[in-house]
């Protein structure tokens, strides 16, 4: 194997609602942090609780701003406040919605019976990449459940931000099958409703480390 062929999946941990919650996901080494701005989540911080989230943030971790359908004034306002790196909309926003903030976005896609990955991907072609999550009727996301993994095209893999239901104890299944771009986790590292468990992020590192070591093997 070359060494530009070695894979290494990129983390982001979502739902992040205190400062010793950034210290333990920064310590462990994910590349993206997640503030829900979504009221109705029982994860959802203010602008003003996100700007104090983001000053413990290190160089080189990305800040990223989920949002559902939400007004596009309450996301100026949001932007005003806090120093996203990344937008992430969740709802049923259109191409143009999503690319009128100036600033990189990436659109969830929630996998319904009847979705065709290609299609959204064409129809999204703006957006850095497409995370996809489970489908439930009436939510958003966070439902941590699992959609199936051969759903999606391999063709595909290396633009997908995997979502839905990933713990410590598949990680590396899904990265090893699905091959993705990176992995986005939040109540698979969790005591309760945006209480990040240090040790269960450490072991989710390490279960992304292990899946990549799959990924990578030759043959």
């Amino acid at each position: 194997m070359r060494r530009g062929d070695i894979q290494r999946t990129r983390v982001k941990i979502c739902g992040l609602t205190r400062v010793s919650d950034i210290a333990a996901v920064v310590a462990a080494g994910a590349d993206a942090v997640g503030f829900v701005f979504h009221p109705a989540s029982p994860r959802a911080v203010t602008p003003e609780q996100a700007a104090q989230l983001c000053r413990a943030l290190p160089p080189f971790v990305t800040a990223v701003g989920l949002f559902v359908d939400a007004r596009p004034e309450a996301i100026a306002a949001t932007l005003e406040q806090v120093p996203l790196d990344l937008l992430q909309f969740h709802g049923d926003e259109s191409p143009g919605f999503c690319s009128a903030f100036g600033r990189r976005w990436i659109k969830a896609i929630r996998m319904r019976p009847e979705i065709n990955l290609a299609a959204e991907r064409e129809r999204f072609s703006g957006a850095d990449g497409l995370l996809l999550d489970a489908y439930e009727p009436g939510r958003a996301g966070g439902t941590g459940q699992c959609f199936d993994w051969a759903r999606i095209p391999p063709d595909l893999a290396s633009e997908i931000l995997l979502a839905g239901g990933l713990t410590p104890a598949n990680v590396a299944e899904a990265i090893e099958q699905v091959r993705p771009y990176g992995v986005d986790v939040s109540g698979g590292v969790e005591t309760a409703k945006g209480i990040k468990d240090p040790d269960l992020i450490f072991a989710f590192m390490q279960g992304v480390r292990d899946g990549d070591r799959r990924r990578n093997q030759p043959g």
